[in-house]
């Protein structure tokens, strides 16, 4: 019998050089997309997916999101008394219930796996989520929904995929696929960051999965691989042969907002899903020469 997955991990340990100055006091997983800040557009997905139980691995400088999720009853008062409602309800609606939120420190910046393992104790002997706020996506189903959906029929271990050209396999986990019906994909083999002449496929890992307590014992021997770092690629394909692995292609757009370019695209995008904001935003892209 399989065990519903009501736990997630984020990893936002991350230092988010790419951003500075905007990132020296600000937590890159709180940059904003028009007015919500990144990891809360991730715990949204989440939460709509099911899951109960969200575990931050986080790292020096990360009080803002602690902050973010906690009740703030100075700006309650002040919402209140200047009779702005609507935001007064946007505030309450996305503190997750009491006791839901943990947090666990990764001390040194070890690499993806090294921040999943950190959270190990939280997530003890259960299936579990992981999600990179850095990716965000705009779907009709909540891409960790599509996953979820894939992990009730199959079980085992569920990654989303991307497909990337051949020049990026450097950049990402890639799958050797076993079968592919153009959506979902058994998985047989991975590597972490191969050069293009060695990738089994051009099927990369996104920032999406739902794994097994498993993976934790590999994660425990603190192996270091590419760049020096404790990858998750490593570890999950030593746990192959002892679980079912699959991947489905995303349906939906993914913004990867750890560049500069990929997060403006995503306000640019989310911008104009925003009635309010639609054709404010069209007027301006049409000529942006012409804005005031």
């Amino acid at each position: 019998m399989m065990r519903p997955v009501k736990k997630a991990v984020f990893p936002v340990g991350g230092m988010g050089t790419r951003f500075l100055p905007a990132t020296k006091a600000l937590p890159k997983e709180m940059l904003p997309i028009v007015d919500k800040p990144l990891i809360q557009y991730a715990v949204e997905e989440a939460r709509d997916a099911g899951i109960e139980e969200f575990i931050f691995v986080t790292g020096r400088g990360k009080s803002a999101i602690e902050d973010h999720f906690d009740f703030s009853h100075e700006l309650n008062a002040l919402l209140v008394e200047n009779h702005k409602l609507d935001e007064l309800e946007s505030i309450a609606a996305l503190l997750p219930p009491a006791g839901a939120i943990s947090y666990t420190r990764q001390q040194e910046p070890l690499g993806l796996g090294h921040a999943v393992w950190c959270a190990r104790h939280l997530v003890a002997d259960e299936p579990f989520a992981v999600m990179l706020p850095d990716e965000l996506f705009l779907s009709d189903t909540p891409c960790l929904k599509q996953l979820m959906d894939v992990y009730d029929d199959k079980g085992g271990c569920v990654f989303g995929l991307g497909e990337v050209s051949p020049e990026q396999t450097t950049r990402y986990g890639i799958v050797d696929p076993a079968e592919d019906d153009g959506r979902l994909v058994r998985i047989k083999g991975m590597v972490e960051k191969p050069k293009p002449a060695d990738a089994p496929s051009n099927l990369s890992i996104i920032g999406r999965y739902i794994l097994q307590p498993g993976v934790f014992n590999y994660l425990g021997r603190q192996k270091r691989t590419v760049g020096g770092e404790i990858q998750l690629t490593d570890s999950m394909a030593e746990l192959l042969g002892q679980e079912p692995f699959h991947g489905i292609r995303y349906e939906g757009r993914r913004f990867d907002c750890g560049s500069k370019g990929g997060f403006l695209k995503a306000n640019i995008a989310s911008g104009l899903e925003r009635a309010e904001l639609r054709d404010e935003l069209r007027e301006f892209l049409k000529d942006p020469d012409r804005a005031s």
